[in-house]
């Protein structure tokens, strides 16, 4: 994946479902010791520049909120699925996928 910056508007993020104070809404979403991964049917819906720049936005978000939810999903009027990002437990990964990867 690349760090460019992404050419055309990012999908919209939708709200998560738990509250941002609730001890669950902790990750951060910061790949490093952590892997990131993108499914192949994730980059050929959202490709690559879309799927980086969704997961920089969800760092800042995670900045901004002092931590949120492990599943954040954004959503694209134009795509027949929504692009998820769940983010696991210690020793796990960030995966950017569709639903129907799951």
């Amino acid at each position: 994946m690349t760090n460019a910056h992404p050419t055309s508007p990012l999908p919209e993020l939708k709200p998560q479902e738990i509250p941002f104070d609730d001890p669950r809404s902790d990750c951060r979403f910061q790949p490093g010791p952590k892997p990131f991964l993108a499914t192949p049917a994730a980059i050929e819906s959202y490709g690559n520049d879309v799927i980086v720049g969704c997961l920089l936005r969800l760092q800042d978000f995670a900045k901004e909120h002092d931590g949120i939810d492990y599943l954040q999903v954004f959503t694209d009027a134009s795509k027949a699925e929504p692009l998820w990002f769940i983010e696991d437990g210690d020793g796990g990964a960030i995966t950017a996928l569709l639903p129907s990867d799951y």
